[in-house]
Formats: C-alpha cells, sequence, structure tokens
C-alpha cells in the first residue's frame, strides 16, 4: 500500500513496485491514477489526516506501507495504531533532520553565521536535531524518534531524501534556471564562486531505494540521494544542455551580492553531501539513474507548467519558500 501515491515519489514508486510483481494499492486523496501505472495496480481514495479513512483502507492488512507523505509524530503513532495489520513501512523523511556538532541546522542557516557545516560526505551517524514541533526538521526528526522506538512491533525504514527533483515537484530548484533561459537571459550570477553543492535526489533513485526495502524490512535510516552532487555551475551548465543556450556565468567570491541577486536555491556557502554507502551496503542500492540522465523530463514539465502562465501561479509554493527569484531589475543595476 502506497500512500500519497499521485505525488512526485508515489507516481515512479507505485510503478516500480507494481514492475518487482507487488501487489500494489495507491492511496491518494484525489484516488486518481497515473498514466503510467499497469492495470493491476488498484487505486483507493483516503485523506491521511482522517485516521478511520486510512484504516478502512488498510482493512485486513498489507504486507507493506509506504508513506509519502508522513510529516510529524502524530503520523507516526498513526502508522503504529496500524502495526498489527502492516508487515513493515517505509516512510520518507529528510535529509533536514541532520545538526552538524555546534547545533546548527537547516532552521539556523539565515543567522548570523547560522548555516550547519556537516563532514563531507554527512553518514547517518550525524547528529539530528531534537523533536519537536517548531519546524519541518524537528517535525521530522520526531517522525524518526516515534517509529523507531517501536520497531519491534512495526519495521521501519526511513529514507532521509536530499533535494528532491523529477516531475510533479511543487518547488522545483531547476526552476531558477529553466524560467531565466526561457526569459532570454544570457548571463548569470553565482555565488561562492559557483561552487555550491546541495545533494539532489532523483524520484527515480528514491523510488529504487523503496523497492529494496520493501523485500529487506528492518528498523534503519537511511540516506536517500543521487550517486553524485554536482556544483550549482555544473547545474546550471546541464540544463543549459538540455535547452541548447549558452550562458556567461558570473561567478562572485561569498555570497549573493545583493538580495534577490544571484541567490539560486541551489546556493549554499559550504558543502551539503550525503554519504550512500549505508543503503548500498543494508538493501543492495545501486543507483539507477545520474542527475543529468533526468534533466530531460524534468525540465519538459516545468516548460510545460509555465506555457502561458506566470511562475508565482505554476509554482505558488515555490514563490512561498524563496520569494522573488526573478528580480531582473536589481540584478541588471548590481550588473551596472
Amino acid at each position: 500500500m502506497v500512500i500519497g501515491a499521485t505525488g512526485q515519489i508515489g507516481r515512479v514508486a507505485v510503478r516500480a513496485l507494481a514492475r518487482d510483481g507487488w501487489e500494489v494499492t495507491a492511496v491518494s486523496r484525489g484516488g486518481g491514477r497515473d498514466d503510467s501505472w499497469p492495470d493491476e495496480v488498484r487505486v483507493a481514495t483516503a485523506d491521511r489526516a482522517d485516521d478511520a479513512a486510512l484504516a478502512s483502507v488498510v482493512g485486513d492488512g498489507c504486507d507493506v506501507l509506504v508513506d509519502m507523505v508522513a510529516f510529524g509524530p502524530e503520523h507516526a503513532r498513526q502508522l503504529t495504531g496500524l502495526a498489527g495489520r502492516v508487515g513493515s513501512a517505509v516512510v520518507i523523511s529528510s535529509v533536514s533532520v541532520y545538526e552538524d556538532d555546534k547545533g546548527r541546522n537547516f532552521d539556523t542557516q539565515a543567522e548570523p553565521d547560522g548555516f550547519p557545516e556537516y563532514p563531507v560526505p554527512v553518514p547517518e551517524e550525524q547528529r539530528t536535531v531534537p523533536p519537536g514541533e517548531g519546524s519541518y526538521s524537528t517535525r521530522k526528526a520526531g517522525l524518526e524518534h516515534e517509529l523507531l522506538a517501536v520497531a519491534d512491533q512495526l519495521p521501519t525504514t526511513l529514507l532521509r531524501a536530499g533535494a528532491i527533483h523529477g516531475p510533479y515537484c511543487r518547488t522545483p530548484r531547476e526552476l531558477y534556471f529553466v524560467k531565466r533561459n526561457l526569459d532570454g537571459r544570457r548571463r548569470r550570477v553565482l555565488p561562492y564562486g559557483g561552487e555550491s553543492r546541495f545533494h539532489p535526489a532523483s524520484v527515480h533513485n528514491i523510488a529504487e531505494l523503496i523497492r529494496l526495502a520493501a523485500v529487506r524490512p528492518g528498523a534503519r535510516a537511511l540516506n536517500a540521494v543521487d550517486p553524485e552532487a554536482p556544483t550549482v555551475a555544473e547545474i546550471a551548465g546541464a540544463i543549459d544542455a538540455v535547452m541548447g543556450v549558452e550562458v556567461e556565468n558570473v561567478l562572485v567570491d561569498g555570497p549573493p551580492p545583493a538580495p534577490t541577486v544571484g541567490d539560486t536555491p541551489w546556493s549554499v556557502p559550504v558543502p551539503v553531501v550525503f554519504d550512500m554507502s549505508a543503503a548500498e551496503r543494508e538493501l543492495g542500492y545501486r543507483p539507477v539513474v545520474s542527475y543529468a540522465q533526468t534533466l530531460p523530463e524534468t525540465v519538459a514539465w516545468i516548460e510545460g507548467r509555465l506555457a502561458g502562465r506566470d511562475w508565482r501561479e505554476a509554482y505558488p509554493k515555490m514563490y512561498e519558500t524563496y520569494g522573488d527569484l526573478f528580480d531582473y531589475a536589481a540584478e541588471d543595476a548590481w550588473s551596472a
């Protein structure tokens, strides 16, 4: 059973599990079906916030429950309440649960000297933020804490995803470069010398981890990222190649030179890169795609969403998260 089946990861995971021979029930609020799913995939409608509705679709039980949309401790308790009817679980978490040895994390990055400095690459043994209700990160940490505490009742694999990319993403970081190229901007400002690295995670690689964890139940938290962590300059160049354009990089040492100038969704002052050796060791995981290989479908999806629409209408959550990413007037003024 896959909860959140019509979301960004869910669509691919359902297809991968069905191809692997599982009898899959795809659960979503709208009860929709993706065109790529085999006819044998069953669909069910349920809002995961409704305990009774979720319990009803689980029915007499399932061998594996895959949860794409669990965000906090209350969702962990919801799942453990079904433990007697669920063999094991695979739950999507986030790399945002990590903090560095000084207690800095993704929640403190806006503070002076607040950006975390993680080891490169970050292993799963790295400390995590205290569970709590204050933020996305602390809620994900609470989800993990609750589920791992009852692993004897419900063996759960938690997958700590990086910067997820692929079609159906509500906050695609690639939008920054795709829209600039569509708008004919042939120069771009990249802070930190264009060397920022924030580890991406393809929906296809995450789906492969889900597929492997489904047949290897256990109590574990594993990183879930791509085989490589390209720099922001490399990401921009790969998108240019897909779109057939040439763009000049204006490299700036240090942070963005002005508000709304060069502050890409990928730009971080220190590398944020994660270790995948535990997944390779415990699940026999091997990545199925590279970042560059997935870009054509991602770019095509973003172009389709933008066609004839203001970007803030096409991607409202992106605007809510990052603000004005395309302040060309401010960029031109700085350049001048």
